[in-house]
């Protein structure tokens, strides 16, 4: 009688599908990483010598009065730091960051004062430089994640590397906002003062210093009480900036 042979299927060994999906989603994050180094890179090369046409918070506001219905007023000319008065730059210095020139980026002891005055409730400045305000201002978006405070880190150092003082003061002085819809040293003193941004006199600078903390907010001329306490105290301290030396 013949045996009766019973064929057993043979089990395929079974794909790691989470294997593959790992190693899959890996790959693309590091791609990303890649092209994301890459281009901020570039992206920070590019403007060491080409002016920043626009920044997101100026794309921001555009938005912002368009949802809203009001009237899109824009104004924004880029000067060369050399048309820019030396007053301007030290009326900055005076207001938003005294160790500019001496600092690589970050001002450490000014950070942590923030931190823990608003640990208190105390509302005060913080503690970004001018450098920080700068990456912030042209390749970031506003807000206070921790993911948006990471990647301003990360600018920053890319920033005092490639461009240095002089090309960080430039920019910050041709980019921030200076009134509302108005951006960059030569607009805001047409807008303030109708006249050109080489021409500021000690007071003007440091009245376009002195609204920086909320420029939508304030006025450069005509001033409120808090405002031209403002102003004599960064005048009060331009007089002991000597000469800016990048």
């Amino acid at each position: 009688m013949a045996k009766r042979i019973s064929s057993q299927k043979t089990k395929q060994p079974t794909k790691n599908n989470s294997g593959s999906f790992k190693n899959k989603l890996s790959r693309f994050l590091f791609k990303t990483f890649l092209w994301f180094l890459g281009l901020s890179i570039f992206s920070v090369v590019l403007f060491k010598f080409v002016p920043v046409p626009f920044t997101p918070l100026m794309v921001i506001r555009v938005i912002e009065n368009k949802l809203a219905g009001k009237e899109i007023y824009f104004s924004h000319d880029w000067e060369p730091i050399e048309n820019i008065s030396v007053n301007l730059q030290k009326a900055v210095i005076a207001s938003e960051d005294g160790t500019f020139l001496a600092h690589n980026g970050f001002d450490f002891t000014a950070m942590q004062k923030a931190y823990k005055n608003n640990e208190r409730g105390r509302r005060i400045k913080g503690g970004s430089t001018i450098s920080q305000q700068t990456a912030k201002n042209v390749f970031l978006w506003q807000g206070r994640s921790y993911l948006r405070k990471g990647l301003e880190a990360y600018f920053t150092v890319l920033i005092e590397i490639i461009w240095g003082k002089e090309r960080i003061m430039e920019v910050y002085l041709n980019s921030i906002e200076m009134g509302n819809g108005v951006y960059g040293a030569q607009a805001a003193t047409q807008h303030w003062y109708r006249k050109d941004a080489k021409s500021l006199t000690k007071m003007q600078a440091a009245g376009i210093a002195a609204i920086l903390p909320n420029p939508r907010k304030y006025s450069a001329t005509s001033s409120s009480t808090y405002i031209n306490k403002r102003k004599a105290k960064i005048v009060s301290i331009m007089r002991h900036i000597g000469k800016i030396k990048y």
